[in-house]
């Protein structure tokens, strides 16, 4: 099988740990991963200029792109969160590169923990047991209204989102929205993150991959990460410790290396918000002054709860 990328010989760093794993310095390693883990399987990541997400969510004239996922802004108008489910929804992606490391790592037995703050369910998928990973901003594996909070079928939940609509609760006399058990700005993380955090301190070692470190409680673990393409770290990685082999054989078992993932500037997602904003102009049908006002006040709210985090 040739190999997914070509690796540079592994940087000074990278060669001291790998050597300390051989050696069996190393037994207990704790990882965090955010979005970038995940952008070679079709997903984008948020910030990068031009094919980050949130570039692209120029049509919708969200108050702030992080809007798309404020509990808030979703109350009132779900389609910019369904239009970017319909595009991206995890369902039949697989496992890229670094998610079949992870799960060489704990096939291994020194991955202590993995802290994810993806939605994906790719940890799963590669193979990492569920005892191993915390999805800290939930994930899209099960359903509830936001507003009554009661559970919705799986199929139906999939029937919306290949339609390209919103769900909507099937309790009497409700009719809110179909919110996927992730995490939204405004809403609470598991209890289980708490119940999890002393693992860090246990670990003799934490890895950090694909994210930016801009959201908190995760931008608080590590206070530096070094920026690089998490697949190609992980190659190094792997060629450092004499894996290289059984990491491409592992992501050819999960599926991963026989996957070629939309181009992230497709005109699919592109078309999935062209047409949520058609729905959401049809359907609140609110004057631009009142629309205006509104998104001024969700920008400040959203300024205040970013300010309070900081502190």
């Amino acid at each position: 099988m040739s190999n997914p990328m070509s690796s540079p010989q592994p940087n000074p760093t990278i060669q001291s740990l790998a050597t300390r794993i051989k050696t069996g310095q190393i037994t207990r390693i704790v990882v965090l991963t955010g979005a970038g883990i995940s952008t070679s399987a079709g997903i984008p990541d948020f910030r990068s200029p031009t094919t980050g997400l949130y570039d692209k969510l120029a049509p919708l004239n969200l108050p702030y792109p992080e809007a798309l996922f404020h509990i808030s802004y979703f109350s009132h108008s779900p389609e910019p969160f369904y239009a970017i489910a319909r595009a991206r929804h995890p369902a039949n992606l697989k496992p890229t590169l670094s998610h079949a490391f992870l799960a060489l790592l704990a096939k291994k037995n020194i991955l202590h923990f993995l802290f994810t703050q993806n939605v994906d369910n790719l940890e799963e998928k590669a193979g990492i047991p569920a005892e191993k990973v915390l999805a800290v901003h939930g994930s899209w594996k099960s359903q509830h209204c936001w507003t009554c909070k009661a559970s919705y079928p799986d199929e139906l939940m999939e029937k919306a989102i290949n339609a390209g609509e919103v769900p909507y609760c099937l309790e009497a006399g409700c009719g809110g929205a179909i919110k996927p058990d992730v995490v939204f700005f405004g809403e609470n993380l598991p209890s289980a993150f708490d119940e999890k955090i002393h693992l860090i301190s246990e670990a003799e070692c934490m890895l950090v991959l694909g994210t930016s470190l801009r959201v908190a409680p995760c931008s608080t673990i590590p206070r530096q990460i070094a920026a690089g393409s998490c697949d190609e770290g992980v190659c190094q990685f792997a060629d450092a410790l004499g894996w290289r082999d059984e990491l491409e054989d592992l992501w050819r078992e999960v599926g991963g290396a026989e996957t070629k993932p939309e181009s992230m500037d497709g005109p699919d997602l592109d078309a999935c918000i062209a047409k949520a904003a058609e729905q959401m102009d049809a359907r609140l049908g609110i004057s631009q002054g009142h629309k205006r006002m509104l998104e001024g006040h969700l920008s400040d709210k959203f300024a205040k709860m970013m300010a309070d985090r900081a502190e």
